[in-house]
C-alpha cells in the first residue's frame, strides 16, 4: 500500500492566498458590479520593459533555426548569463563572485524551498515571525517539525519573533540552530537590515557554525544608500551563508520565471563522520538530478535586463513601484493608519486599526473599501493585528484604493 507523506497533513487546510482568493470570489459573487482593487498578493502588473521582450524574442527565433536551436542546456544556466550577473549585480556592491557558484533557476521560492534537499534533518532551524510562508511550510513539508501548537508555531522550528518593539527585526536565537533564514527588503513587513545588523548575523553564523539562507528577492528596491543589497557585502558571509535572487519583482519575471542561488564554494558544512563537504558541491549535484535549467529564451531576457537600455527601462519600472508604495505610505499615515516599510521594499506594513484583527480587518476592508490585502496574522501569530498593502497595482487602482480606505478611516 503506497503512504502519503504524513507531514502534509501537519499543514494548516488552506495555504494564504487561496484561502484569500476563496473570499474574494464569494464576494465578488454576490457583488459583481463592484470594482474590487486587489493589492493582496505580491504579484507584478507592469508588463516587461521592450529590451527584455526583444531579447525574449530574440532566443525565440534562434530557437526556430537549426544552426542556432538550443536543446539542454546547462543545469547551472549559461556561463555569459552567470558571468553578467556576477559583472552588473555583484561587482558594483564590492562582491566577488566565480560563475561556478552562480546557479540560475526558475525562481526563488523554488530554490528556497528546494534548498533543503542538501541539508540534514537534524538541523534546528530558525525562521521569523512574521516570514513568507514557504520557508515555514516547506520544512513542515519535509519532516522538520512536529505539529502545530495552540500559538501557531510547530515544534522543532525556532521561531524569532519580528514586533514593533523591536522593529521588526529578529534577534539572535536563545538556542543554537543551524539554519537560518533572513529576508530583506523583508517580506511582509517591508523592513530592512543596516549593515551592522547583518555583521552581527554573520558572526553569530560564524561563531555557531550555521548557514544562512539570505533572501534578497527585494534588493533592487532599496533606495537609501547605506542599506546593503546582498550579505556578501558583509566579510565572512561567503563562508556561512547562501543567497537567493529573482528575476520575478525586479524585472517583472512572475510569470516568466527566472531567478538564481549563490552558492559560494568556501561554504562547507560537516557530514556524519565530522568531516567538512562543500555545499556549492552537494547543490551542484542536486541540479544535475532534479532540474534540467531553465529555457534558453528566458536566459536570454533576464541578461537583457542587465544591458544599459534595459536597465534603464527596469528601473523606471522599479521607481513606479516605489511611488505607488510612497502614495500608499504617506496616505494611510495621513489616516491616522500606523504604516512601515514601503521606503525600501514594495510592501506596506500596516497596524490594523481600531484594534481588529487581521483577519476581521481584511474582510472589513473587503465588503467596506472594496480592497483587497493580506492579512499579517497568515504570515505567522507576530503578524496578528497587522496587514500587508503591495505597491504592484496599476496607479490608478493605487490611488483609488487610498482614497477608499482614507474615505473611510480618515481622521
Amino acid at each position: 500500500m503506497a503512504r502519503i507523506n504524513d507531514n502534509y497533513l501537519k499543514l494548516q487546510a488552506g495555504y494564504l492566498f487561496p484561502e484569500i482568493s476563496r473570499r474574494v470570489s464569494e464576494f465578488t459573487s454576490a457583488n459583481p458590479d463592484v470594482d474590487v482593487i486587489r493589492l493582496g498578493i505580491g504579484d507584478v502588473t507592469r508588463p516587461l520593459v521592450p529590451a527584455v521582450v526583444k531579447a525574449f524574442h530574440e532566443g525565440v527565433d534562434e530557437m526556430a533555426r537549426g544552426e542556432t536551436f538550443h536543446g539542454y542546456g546547462p543545469e547551472q544556466g549559461y556561463d555569459w548569463l552567470s558571468q553578467i550577473i556576477i559583472d552588473k549585480a555583484y561587482k558594483p556592491l564590492g562582491v566577488e563572485l566565480k560563475p561556478s557558484e552562480v546557479f540560475i533557476s526558475d525562481g526563488s521560492k523554488c530554490d528556497s524551498a528546494n534548498i533543503l534537499d542538501i541539508f540534514d534533518l537534524s538541523n534546528k532551524v530558525a525562521i521569523g515571525d512574521p516570514v513568507y510562508p514557504v520557508y515555514n511550510d516547506t520544512n513542515v513539508m519535509v519532516g522538520r517539525s512536529g505539529k502545530m501548537n495552540e500559538q501557531g508555531y510547530y515544534e522543532g522550528i525556532i521561531y524569532m519573533p519580528c514586533t514593533e518593539e523591536n522593529g521588526f527585526t529578529p534577534q539572535f536565537p536563545s538556542e543554537k540552530v543551524d539554519l537560518i533564514y533572513l529576508c530583506f527588503p523583508n517580506n511582509p513587513t517591508g523592513t530592512v537590515a543596516t549593515r551592522e545588523q547583518l555583521k552581527g548575523w554573520v558572526d553569530y553564523a560564524l561563531e555557531n557554525d550555521a548557514v544562512i539562507l539570505f533572501d534578497a528577492a527585494y534588493e533592487a528596491f532599496i533606495t537609501e544608500d547605506h542599506i546593503p543589497h546582498s550579505i556578501y557585502q558583509i566579510e565572512g558571509a561567503e563562508k556561512c551563508a547562501i543567497e537567493f535572487r529573482s528575476f520575478s519583482k525586479t524585472a517583472g519575471f512572475t510569470g516568466v520565471r527566472c531567478g538564481l542561488t549563490v552558492v559560494p564554494e568556501a561554504l562547507t558544512g560537516t557530514t556524519a563522520d565530522g568531516e567538512r563537504a562543500s555545499f556549492n558541491q552537494l547543490w551542484n549535484r542536486r541540479q544535475c538530478t532534479k532540474f534540467n535549467g531553465v529555457s534558453y529564451p528566458v536566459q536570454k531576457a533576464a541578461a537583457a535586463v542587465y544591458s544599459e537600455e534595459g536597465w534603464a527601462q527596469v528601473k523606471g519600472v522599479i521607481d513606479y513601484y516605489m511611488e505607488n508604495a510612497r502614495i500608499i505610505r504617506e496616505g494611510l499615515t495621513a489616516a491616522g493608519i500606523q504604516c512601515y516599510g514601503g521606503v525600501n521594499a514594495p510592501y506596506i506594513w500596516l497596524k490594523s486599526p481600531q484594534g481588529m484583527s487581521s483577519w476581521d480587518f481584511f474582510d472589513k476592508l473587503l465588503h467596506e473599501c472594496s480592497v483587497v490585502g493580506t492579512p499579517g496574522s497568515g504570515f505567522g501569530p507576530s503578524g496578528e493585528g497587522y496587514f500587508r498593502l503591495s505597491a504592484f497595482g496599476e496607479r490608478n487602482n493605487v490611488e483609488t484604493a487610498v482614497r477608499r480606505i482614507r474615505e473611510k478611516w480618515g481622521k
